[in-house]
């Protein structure tokens, strides 16, 4: 099943195209970008020679062998060479938000097919299992959502010894692992925000284990999957300074100062053993951004929802920092810019359908 669809790609990945993109995106971090608004991408399309299926995500993550989920990312792949997009040919064992939370034997919870939506987790039963976490420290991956993403690079890794443009243009980036903070809550459940209180020491010394975990599997997975070259990675079909995307979606609920104090210094940990990267935040973060500013190696910051943010404090604690903006909203920039707002260069936009 997979060799004609990665007969397909491999057909039709135009090396100098690609290379031109990344060149592009290079040039962006650079401060080299001409106009504005940086907005990538292809100068042709390379439509599909065959028909690419639409595979359930339940039915991908949920089958004995990896050829759905490799092929339902590579349609992903597909997508952006068809329609001449500038999203670089990206895919990921992509297996949800759980990938972490499972190691620590939180159950994995499904939506209906219909839905097609990744699944998420379940949190443990109390602040026993929380404290035995802690106790047991860094877990092993076996009979784990991990598990599955590292059988699943491997298998892919396995596949494409032949192919020698999909090893080169083809960017296998690192699974969801969310963000210490992210991950606590995923296993806490919504007692946390009391808890974070009552208990503040419970919630660092958990927030301590996650974050080693996370460094333990990350340092695994760069073994697995070696990174494109060490100053840049991709993600979610960017180039990505830096070899982490952490995800920090739970820092909305929380103050500056609970922001400094159970999240900042976790997140710097990762960044320093990986040399820096990028954050994602979901729902409203412009109330900590000039704390999250101050991190080192912080390259770039991508958010979703910048109607529910002060976008002055953002673009002030960013851009104005020399930390670029990607994955943005096009109308939402040029709305910015007929304000009197200048980008300079700085903030990576979609090109809006």
């Amino acid at each position: 099943m997979i060799k004609s669809f990665l007969d397909d790609l491999e057909a039709r990945i135009n090396e100098q195209e690609e290379q031109d993109l990344y060149g592009r995106w290079k040039d962006f971090y650079d401060g080299k970008t001409n106009g504005d608004v940086f907005v990538a991408e292809r100068k042709n399309k390379y439509p599909a020679r065959i028909v690419w299926p639409a595979i359930c995500i339940n039915a991908a993550i949920k089958s004995a062998g990896f050829e759905k989920m490799i092929v339902r990312e590579l349609k992903t792949a597909s997508d952006a060479l068809e329609k001449g997009t500038g999203n670089f040919p990206c895919i990921r064992s992509n297996y949800g938000t759980g990938i972490l939370p499972s190691v620590f034997g939180a159950d994995i919870f499904y939506l209906d097919d219909d839905a097609d939506t990744l699944p998420t987790s379940m949190p443990v039963d109390g602040k026993d299992k929380i404290k035995a976490i802690i106790d047991n420290g860094i877990p092993r991956k076996t009979a784990s959502l991990m598990q599955k993403a590292f059988e699943c690079a491997e298998y892919y890794l396995d596949a494409i010894k032949s192919y020698p443009k999909i090893r080169k243009h083809v960017h296998y980036y690192h699974p969801d692992f969310q963000g210490p903070m992210d991950v606590v809550e995923l296993l806490w459940g919504s007692a946390l925000f009391l808890d974070i209180c009552d208990s503040p020491g419970l919630v660092k010394q958990l927030l301590s284990v996650v974050t080693d975990t996370y460094i333990h599997f990350m340092k695994q997975w760069i073994k697995t999957m070696p990174p494109f070259e060490k100053e840049y990675s991709f993600h979610w079909g960017m180039l990505v300074k830096g070899q982490i995307a952490l995800r920090n979606d739970s820092a909305m609920n929380f103050s500056p100062e609970m922001y400094d104090e159970f999240i900042r210094p976790y997140d710097q940990k990762i960044f320093d053993a990986f040399g820096g990267g990028i954050i994602h935040f979901c729902g409203r973060g412009s109330h900590y951004i000039p704390r999250m500013s101050q991190m080192k190696n912080l390259y770039a910051i991508n958010l979703s929802q910048p109607h529910l943010n002060d976008m002055e404090a953002i673009y002030a604690n960013t851009m104005e920092k020399n930390i670029r903006i990607i994955g943005f909203d096009y109308d939402t920039a040029q709305q910015a810019r007929k304000q009197g707002r200048k980008f300079n260069g700085k903030i990576h936009c979609w090109k809006p359908a």
